[in-house]
């Protein structure tokens, strides 16, 4: 049967419209030379990852190398929306359990994510704050358990991602930890997984969840800001080499996307429990 003109016209909006939305993201291209960050190490109670000073080290190595302006602090009095207004990104560094003195640093920290600023996860960021429902689902999930520090394989899924790009389709880890977390956030762009299977010494607390895999990386976009996190980066030696590098480089590089000043008249929050408002 033969199909009218607007049936076929019809047919080439629709073919068009999915052609558009299989078209995969792609990182903006960033004057370095413009972008601020602000790198926080702050710890709590608990266990402190010995590699906070290479992190630092290897951020502000990034930073004289592509002409970005790097500061780095533990100090929780810098969460206000008079200081964070300036940074394009906060890169929360093997933070761990509570970060914060004052609910008023927690909802500086949420208003300068809903003026659309931009966050970025390295490593045990994951144990931050974890009673805080918001915090939690600003990174995608929260702590739940590690293998012990061994060898095991990164599956790359999206090669194009800049935090990704320069690596092979399976990252070999000679020694790092396999996080597992829970409470984890259903819209994340899953960008890397490591692969359980390549574990020698498990340790039983392996979630199933996703089979044999398990999320290590990934973005997303929240409360008006974005967000990047990777599980990876246990070993501080590992903050020295060019392959952990380019992969934090390249998450900053996405988490700040497309560039833009902070706008606070879009913030609203008041308090840390305060319900996310949707558009």
């Amino acid at each position: 049967m033969k199909r009218t003109v607007f049936e076929k016209l019809t047919c080439l909006i629709v073919v068009l419209s999915l052609a558009f939305f299989s078209i995969p993201a792609q990182a903006q291209k960033i004057k370095w030379n413009k972008v601020k960050i602000l790198v926080y190490t702050k710890n709590g109670k608990g266990y402190i990852h010995d590699n906070i000073a290479n992190s630092i080290e290897a951020i502000q190595a990034l930073g004289k190398q592509y002409g970005f302006t790097v500061d780095a602090s533990d100090d929780p009095s810098k969460f206000t929306d008079e200081n964070l207004k300036q940074y394009d990104a906060l890169v929360f560094s093997n933070t761990n359990n509570d970060v914060f003195d004052t609910d008023a640093q927690r909802v500086a920290l949420m208003r300068y994510i809903q003026a659309g600023g931009n966050f970025v996860g390295l490593h045990s960021a994951c144990g931050t704050e974890r009673s805080w429902k918001w915090f939690k689902n600003l990174l995608g999930g929260t702590f739940f358990w590690h293998e012990p520090g061994q060898s095991f394989t990164v599956n790359v899924l999206d090669p194009k991602n800049p935090s990704l790009s320069h690596l092979p389709k399976k990252w070999n880890r000679d020694k790092d930890e396999f996080y597992f977390l829970k409470e984890m956030s259903v819209n994340l762009n899953v960008l890397a997984v490591n692969d359980h299977t390549t574990i020698q010494k498990p340790a039983g607390k392996a979630l199933d969840t996703f089979g044999n895999i398990f999320p290590s990386v990934w973005w997303h976009e929240y409360d008006g800001g974005r967000a990047f996190y990777t599980s990876i980066g246990h070993e501080k030696e590992d903050y020295l080499k060019e392959d952990l590098r380019k992969h934090i480089l390249g998450g900053i590089e996405w988490a700040i996307g497309p560039q833009k000043p902070r706008n606070y008249s879009k913030a609203y929050a008041k308090t840390p429990s305060d319900e996310i408002q949707t558009k």
